[in-house]
């Protein structure tokens, strides 16, 4: 706005003085040669013969003090110029015309070979009778060079430009110190809300002032006030329900294990008990078993939760603690699995996680899947800022109907079910959400997808350091 000011000022200004520099010389032409066809045209004997026609052009031409006018005098087809054999280009069509079809005197700025001139015509009166004056037929065409006027104004261009732009300066710079003192507490608010989005919710606004951005920032402490005692709020239930989960998981585990014991000693005795006696026996035995492992599942997704869950990391054989996990649950037979060499794929990984990891995927693959369950374990190498990354892949494949898409998304979620209907499963629905925590706490990623054939992939990738490292939460 500030530029645009100073520019629109300084364009206005110089249209003004511009057009008062033409009007001036164009008035002082106009007078003069009125002055001068006035004093001379009584002496002029009409009919005029074309030595007069010439010698009439040449005394009014000699009424310019700086000798630079051009005279043309027509009349009735006949014409005569202050200078011989000039062709008077300057002169339109449409200026003669009215010159001779009007009274008044015409006048035209026009520009030839790029020099600008002014051209005047004036019919001659004649005095017929006391008082009555009427045209003579007699018409007087001058060209007058602008040259002194154009100097003029590119002068005045210049000195224009010499205080427009010092103007234009100091214009931007007030304009500039009075934006500064409306913007900054508009940028003291973008940087609070960056820094509120940042997490840091203590932050505040000074207030100054009583205008809207008071009131603005006001609004903002408030804002951000509400919005810390909130978090805070959420922060401390969060911590409330993680400390209770955690607290029961802890207190459920010594009856459990005890009831554990019971159950183990009723199955072995379940085939002396009656049909009916036996099948509760199994039914109960079945379900303390689920309920240790939901007390188990708790107490880890409890411990990701507080962040304390650690890394062992171990250099070990990937393949070979595949293979244990697998042998481990007796599903050798159940799994078809694709591995490396022994030896060929090693790297520090925690192997306890590493087993949590396999069991999870593989259970969950007999559990809701069809057979053939495929397992395979690969490596791959990929470019880092420090050089050359070895990465180990982990894929799991079953033969079912496969997940809907809407599904898909949530697979990693804690209890999520996609039948709605279903209130009961057979596992806790914490294992796919454990297993992607383990994934995440060894810098690694895990995918779900529908695989082409059939089937649901599940795919992870771990890396593989090759020094020992601290365990690290």
């Amino acid at each position: 706005m500030a530029v645009v000011a100073a520019l629109s000022t300084g364009a206005l200004t110089f249209r003004q003085a511009r057009s008062g520099i033409l009007q001036q010389s164009q008035d002082s032409v106009i007078r003069l040669l009125r002055d001068r066809v006035d004093s001379l045209a009584p002496s002029l004997v009409l009919p005029p013969s074309r030595q007069d026609l010439t010698a009439f052009a040449g005394k009014i031409a000699q009424g310019d003090p700086s000798r630079k006018w051009r005279v043309l005098v027509v009349y009735r087809g006949q014409s005569a110029t202050s200078v011989p054999q000039d062709p008077f280009h300057e002169l339109t069509a449409a200026l003669r015309t009215a010159a001779t079809t009007q009274t008044p005197t015409v006048f035209q700025r026009v520009t030839t070979g790029g020099r600008p001139s002014l051209v005047v015509g004036m019919p001659v009166m004649s005095t017929a009778m006391a008082n009555e004056r009427r045209a003579s037929g007699l018409t007087v065409f001058l060209v007058v060079p602008q040259t002194g006027e154009l100097g003029s104004v590119q002068a005045l261009v210049a000195a224009m430009g010499r205080a427009t732009v010092p103007a234009m300066g100091l214009a931007v710079l007030v304009a500039l110190l009075a934006a500064r003192g409306v913007l900054r507490p508009v940028r003291e608010l973008r940087r609070a809300t960056r820094h509120i989005a940042e997490g840091r919710l203590d932050t505040r606004l000074a207030v100054h002032g009583s205008d809207e951005l008071a009131d603005l920032s006001h609004t903002f402490n408030e804002t951000a006030a509400a919005l810390e005692e909130s978090i805070a709020e959420l922060r401390r239930m969060e911590t409330k329900a993680r400390r209770f989960a955690a607290d029961v998981s802890h207190e459920l585990r010594t009856p459990l294990a005890a009831m554990s014991v019971v159950t183990d000693i009723l199955d072995e005795d379940a085939t002396q008990l009656a049909p009916d006696t036996a099948s509760a026996v199994r039914l109960i035995s079945d379900e303390t078993a689920n309920l240790a492992r939901l007390v188990e599942d708790l107490m880890e997704i409890t411990r990701f939760d507080a962040s304390a869950a650690a890394l062992h990391l171990d250099k070990i054989d990937l393949a070979e603690s595949v293979q244990r996990t697998l042998s481990s649950r007796g599903w050798q037979d159940s799994v078809v699995t694709v591995m490396p060499p022994p030896g060929v794929l090693r790297g520090q990984v925690d192997p306890r996680r590493l087993d949590v990891i396999v069991a999870n995927l593989i259970g969950n693959a007999l559990r809701h899947g069809a057979p053939p369950v495929r397992l395979s374990v690969s490596g791959c190498q990929r470019p880092t800022a420090d050089g050359v990354r070895q990465w180990a892949v982990i894929e799991v494949l079953d033969n079912g109907s496969g997940i809907p898409d809407t599904v898909l998304p949530h697979i990693f979620d804690r209890f999520y079910k996609s039948d709605t209907a279903r209130t009961r499963t057979e596992g806790s629905g914490l294992g796919l959400a454990i297993t992607a925590e383990n994934v995440r706490l060894h810098g690694g990623t895990i995918r779900a997808a529908n695989h082409p054939d059939g089937g649901v992939v599940f795919t992870v990738e771990l890396p593989l350091p090759e020094s020992a490292e601290e365990d690290r939460p």
